[in-house]
């Protein structure tokens, strides 16, 4: 399990180089007759000189530690938020960061390849093929989840003009100019995330969840979102609606907390130095990570830091429930029932308007002028 789990925490969302941290552009200055070698030895040079031994950090970065001497700073960001953006670069720039891991999954990384103009466009775009495909790739309720909950954050991109994820595409491209810097994405598979917090509501407790979501037109400004760089606003407002429902919280946050905590030390391991060949002695150094995600996040991690984490039990996906069933066959049995509804509408206004038209009229005339021959 740990070693699938460090497959996806090292998959990276482009295979270019600059995505794997192969060098900065900086690089292509290096004279093309120097030896591998002596490339990588500037390379790394060209790194420790940039980083600070003290760096000046904002006040949204928490700082821990391990045993073995790695440094992770974990930036508290707000999902919505161009001062989020602002502290990310300023770290990794301090920094030089060996590994940054951002608050994302497979199942999102898009978001780092898009930009502004259609992030805006696609998160105010909920369609019913979007539902189809949610479904498709997560079940029918946890396909449903997921499409409100990207209402909800459609919800805040309308009101602020501004797509969501940012601060991850930041730390994307300034990931790519550090030298030998990797990009890990640290978040549990979506997925997984939704799949466990249906598993955790009662029938009813599904309904008045979904009516909440569906129904939130609240309107947010700017100065919300900067109040809220000590909570994720998206977060935020889930938490005002999920307060009653402690287990979907544990599902959705807390669990979450312990999933990026063990990816942050996962990427904390101590760092092999680049080789210029095979034949050179590995050595391996404490490695310094920078950390993105949402500030609700970062009290968890921290609670968590120093403590043996195993997140099979929280990777498992349990049956589905009586409930879920039920309301599964519900919303089949609804959907075709409108389906069907609507052809025999369509029906018959179809068989009226062919009855209403002149050449149908003048032959069913014709057909009624006609004798029978005996």
């Amino acid at each position: 399990m740990e070693g699938e789990q460090q497959q996806e925490m090292a998959a990276e969302p482009a295979p270019s180089p600059e995505a794997q941290g192969d060098g900065p552009k900086e690089a292509a200055g290096i004279a093309s007759n120097i030896s591998d070698a002596d490339a990588l030895k500037i390379l790394l040079e060209m790194k420790m000189k940039r980083r600070k031994q003290k760096p000046t950090l904002p006040s949204t970065v928490t700082e821990l530690s391990t045993e073995e001497g790695s440094k992770v700073y974990v930036v508290g960001t707000a999902h919505f938020s161009d001062s989020s953006k602002r502290d990310v670069v300023k770290t990794i720039q301090e920094v030089q960061p060996d590994v940054v891991v951002v608050e994302l999954c497979q199942y999102r990384v898009s978001m780092l390849k898009m930009d502004e103009k259609t992030l805006l466009k696609e998160a105010k775009e909920i369609n019913l093929e979007k539902l189809q495909q949610a479904i498709k790739q997560n079940g029918v309720m946890s396909g449903l989840m997921q499409m409100l909950l990207l209402k909800v954050s459609a919800h805040i991109t309308e009101q602020l003009g501004m797509a969501p994820g940012g601060e991850f595409r930041e730390a994307f491209k300034e990931a790519s100019k550090v030298p030998f810097c990797k990009f890990h994405l640290g978040d549990r598979p979506i997925p997984v995330t939704f799949k466990r917090a249906i598993a955790a509501l009662s029938f009813w407790q599904k309904v008045k969840l979904a009516w909440g979501l569906c129904f939130l037109s609240d309107p947010i400004s700017k100065d919300d979102v900067e109040k809220c760089k000590q909570k994720d606003l998206l977060e935020q407002m889930m938490a005002e609606m999920i307060g009653e429902f402690p287990d979907l919280h544990r599902t959705i946050v807390s669990e979450r907390d312990i999933y990026l905590t063990y990816m942050l030390k996962q990427a904390a391991k101590q760092t092999e130095l680049p080789r210029a060949s095979e034949a050179e002695p590995r050595r391996c150094v404490p490695s310094i990570v920078v950390g993105v995600v949402g500030m609700g996040h970062v009290p968890g991690i921290e609670k968590n830091w120093n403590t043996d984490l195993n997140i099979q039990e929280i990777m498992s996906v349990p049956p589905p429930s009586t409930s879920s069933k039920i309301l599964k066959f519900v919303i089949k049995a609804t959907v075709f029932g409108l389906v069907g509804y609507g052809c025999y509408r369509m029906g018959q206004r179809t068989v009226r308007f062919i009855l209403s038209m002149p050449v149908a009229q003048n032959y069913l005339q014709k057909l009624a002028d006609v004798k029978p021959q005996h």
